[in-house]
Parts: C-alpha cells; sequence; structure tokens
C-alpha cells in the first residue's frame, strides 16, 4: 500500500491511497464465497455456484462495493498510521481507479488537527491569592446550618410574612379568560418571591391558612410569554398551608444535633479548617487556569470548526441536563429567557473556542515534552471512580465505551500538563 498527503488551508489534507490488486481480489474472493453460501441458485447448491453466475445475478458492481466497503476503511486507517496525520472527523472518499487487475487508488479528503505555534510556556507568572478565614466566613456557614435544620411550623393566627413558605390553590385570568398556563394546584410560593408571577406573593402577607382572596396582578411590560405582558391578571388564591422557618439556637445542643463535635466552639473551628482547605483548592484552581490561560494565548493556532461545533453540542447538552434537575426542558428555557437556540449557541460561542483552543495548547505540549498517560494512570483513575460507585474497577473498565475512556486519558493528560505548568512557573503567593 502507497500513500501521499496534499495539505490544503483550513486544517484540510487529501490523502491518496494505492492498494495492490491482490488485496482486492482477496476481499472479492471473500464477498464471493459468502454471497455463495447465502444465495439459492437454481441448480447449484449453497456455496458452489460460479462467480460468473453470481455476478449475473447481484451485478459485479454490488459486489465490487461489498469488497471496497471492506478494503478502503482498512487501507484509509493504515494510511493515516503511515502518514501521521491526526484526523479530526470523517474522511469524503473518492474513488479514483478500482479495475480489475489494476492497483485500486482512493483520494480521502479530511479535516486534522491543526499545526500548533507554541509561544512561552516555562517560566510563566501568576499570583496565588488565597483569602484568609475570617468569623464573618465561619458565621456565614453556621447560618447556613441553621437554615438547611429549619423546621417549618404553623403561622398560626400571625398570618403570612415575608419569607414565609404558603401552598395555595389558584385560578386566574386575563381580560376574563383562563391564565390556564398559570393555573395551579398545591403550589408551593415563597412570600416575597418572583413565582408564579412578579407582584403576586407579597400581596399575600396577612393571610392565613383556608382563607381566600383575589388578587390583581399587572404583568411586567418585559414579561418572557408576550400575549401577558402589560395586562392585568386575576389570581382567586386559597391558601391551604403557612409554614415559617423555625431556626435553632446557636449554642452546643445545636452543634451536637448537627455534627459530631460536642461544643459549638468545636464546631466553629472545624468550619473554619474546612473554610481554609477549600479556599487554598480554590486558589490552586485558580492558578492551574491562569497558567493554561497563558500558555494557550502565547500559541497560534488556527481553531478547527469542526471541534467548536462539536463542543458547542456538548455545552448545550450540559444545559439540557441542568435545565432537567430543575424540571424544565429547554423549549420552556428558551421561552422564559424570550430567546432562540442560535442565540444559545453564539454565546456559548466564545467559551467554546476558547476551550477548544487551551486543549490544543495542552496537546502539543505534552507532545513537545514528552508527556504521556501509562495504563496504570488510567486504572488509577477507574479505580477512583470504583471507589464512588461502590463497584469492582475492573468490571467498569470493561463496561466503559471507549470515547469515555479515551476522554478520561485526554483528561489526565491535561491535569498532568497543567502540573508541569505549575512546577516550571514562578507563583506569587498574597492575601485576597
Amino acid at each position: 500500500m502507497e500513500a501521499s498527503v496534499e495539505r490544503l488551508e483550513k486544517n484540510q489534507v487529501v490523502l491518496e491511497v494505492k492498494v495492490e490488486p491482490q488485496r482486492v481480489e482477496k476481499a472479492l474472493d471473500q464477498v464471493y464465497r459468502s454471497i455463495a453460501n447465502r444465495a439459492n441458485i437454481p441448480g447449484f447448491r449453497r456455496g458452489k455456484a460460479p462467480r460468473r453466475l453470481l455476478e449475473n445475478y447481484f451485478g459485479r458492481e454490488y459486489i465490487l462495493n461489498q469488497a471496497l466497503d471492506q478494503v478502503i476503511p482498512e487501507a484509509y486507517a493504515e494510511a493515516v498510521e503511515k502518514t501521521q496525520i491526526e484526523p479530526i472527523d470523517r474522511p469524503e472518499v473518492e474513488l479514483v481507479q478500482a479495475e480489475q487487475g489494476q492497483p485500486l487508488i482512493f483520494r480521502a479528503r479530511v479535516e486534522v488537527k491543526p499545526e500548533v505555534q507554541l509561544g512561552e510556556y516555562r517560566g510563566l507568572t501568576a499570583t496565588k491569592r488565597v483569602r484568609t478565614v475570617g468569623e464573618e466566613d465561619v458565621n456565614r456557614q453556621l447560618e447556613n446550618l441553621r437554615d438547611q435544620f429549619a423546621q417549618l411550623v404553623d403561622v398560626g393566627e400571625d398570618g403570612l410574612a415575608e419569607g414565609d413558605l404558603a401552598v395555595i390553590d389558584y385560578e386566574a385570568t386575563v381580560e376574563g379568560k383562563p391564565f390556564t398556563e398559570k393555573g395551579g394546584k398545591s403550589r408551593a410560593v415563597i412570600v416575597g418571591g418572583s413565582l408564579p408571577v412578579p407582584n403576586l406573593s407579597l400581596q399575600m402577607v396577612g393571610m392565613k391558612a383556608g382563607e381566600e382572596r383575589e388578587i390583581r396582578v399587572t404583568l411586567p411590560e418585559d414579561y418572557a410569554e408576550k400575549q401577558w405582558a402589560g395586562k392585568e391578571a386575576v389570581f382567586r388564591v386559597r391558601l391551604s398551608e403557612a409554614k415559617r422557618r423555625q431556626l435553632a439556637e446557636l449554642d452546643d445542643e445545636f452543634a451536637k444535633d448537627v455534627s459530631e463535635f460536642e461544643t459549638l466552639e468545636e464546631l466553629r473551628a472545624d468550619i473554619a479548617n474546612r473554610l481554609a482547605e477549600a479556599y487554598s483548592r480554590q486558589a490552586e484552581q485558580q492558578v492551574r487556569e491562569e497558567l493554561a490561560q497563558k500558555a494557550a494565548e502565547a500559541a497560534t493556532v488556527e481553531v478547527p470548526a469542526s471541534l467548536v461545533e462539536r463542543r458547542l453540542g456538548a455545552m448545550v447538552a450540559e444545559l439540557e441536563d441542568r435545565l432537567r434537575q430543575q424540571g424544565m426542558n429547554l423549549e420552556e428555557y428558551l421561552r422564559m429567557t424570550n430567546g432562540t437556540m442560535e442565540d444559545v449557541r453564539a454565546r456559548f460561542r466564545p467559551e467554546a473556542e476558547a476551550e477548544v483552543k487551551r486543549e490544543l495548547v495542552l496537546e502539543a505540549i505534552a507532545q513537545k515534552e514528552g508527556l504521556k498517560v501509562e495504563e496504570a494512570e488510567l486504572d488509577r483513575e477507574v479505580e477512583t471512580l470504583a471507589q464512588r460507585s461502590g463497584r469492582e474497577a475492573a468490571a467498569i473498565k470493561e463496561s466503559l465505551p471507549p470515547e469515555w475512556l479515551e476522554g478520561m486519558r485526554r483528561s489526565l493528560l491535561y491535569r498532568k500538563v497543567v502540573d508541569f505548568l505549575v512546577e516550571n512557573a514562578s507563583i506569587e503567593v498574597s492575601e485576597a
């Protein structure tokens, strides 16, 4: 097999491949045998029909295409390895010659990983800004704990106040017509919040369980659903439950209830230690991101459009996952934000381009510095995943799709390259 590369603009190459006729003939023999073993040809037992008769029944072009479907992918993969190009997309294959007794010749046009011209990446500078844990930080965490472990109690005769939880049934109309999209049964509402519509819940202040009230709300001019914008909506609200959050006292008993500590002071000390560790990790991560960004900015590379589009698709999928976790889908999100999918992709595009460029630069540094991910390192990563999931590492590795394992390998490589940048950087430590 022979292969040559012609480089075009925009990271495109044309790979011309010449395959010896004996290899094509061998593939044809396999196809003929396979067809003969499956075909019912009158007068012949299966597997015994001659080639010429099979060609009359199925057509030589059909049989040849079956053989080429075997030969071309294999030859293309060998040519890629031989020429050491790095395709990043599927090839467009053009058949140049496929005559009997002659070499098979085809051309494959494909986008390849671009050449990266590295700038300075050794001796970069960064500032590690470590935040000092203050008393207000500890107090804020304690308040979060109080909020997390708060108890809901009936409001009683006091009536609803701002911040209370109200469970309501309601019907709504606009200009006498049902505002069906906003009807609700047993809807939980925080008094003072903007749901189910802005300016509604505050007018429930003072209501008691079992009480009904008619509330009129003028919807904002910029309301997401344009057909209702600026119009008056009439809500007939019935309050079924009224709850208030009751916070525990900050004392030793509270510390015992929410932690393994006996006193509040011990709990405060533990919170301060954990915050210090978290602030330190955050500062280290910011340094790593800063160094990776500086290395990327110092390099020159033509970012392939196909990789950017692929990253955009992944980012949109991540957005859909986050929305599902919030009980919403992408269509509802677009309606609420009065946007389109094009708007979402346009907003994500700069970040996608920056991420793709950064990864290309990190890979180029890894290649130049001889940094690789060993199989043992990948196994350790799988072992960590196994410990989190409670499964056997070997079973996880066997069940993971190849692209997932390759993604893990790339992540480990990027981490190793950034480790290298940190080791070879000048880092100044300051207080945030």
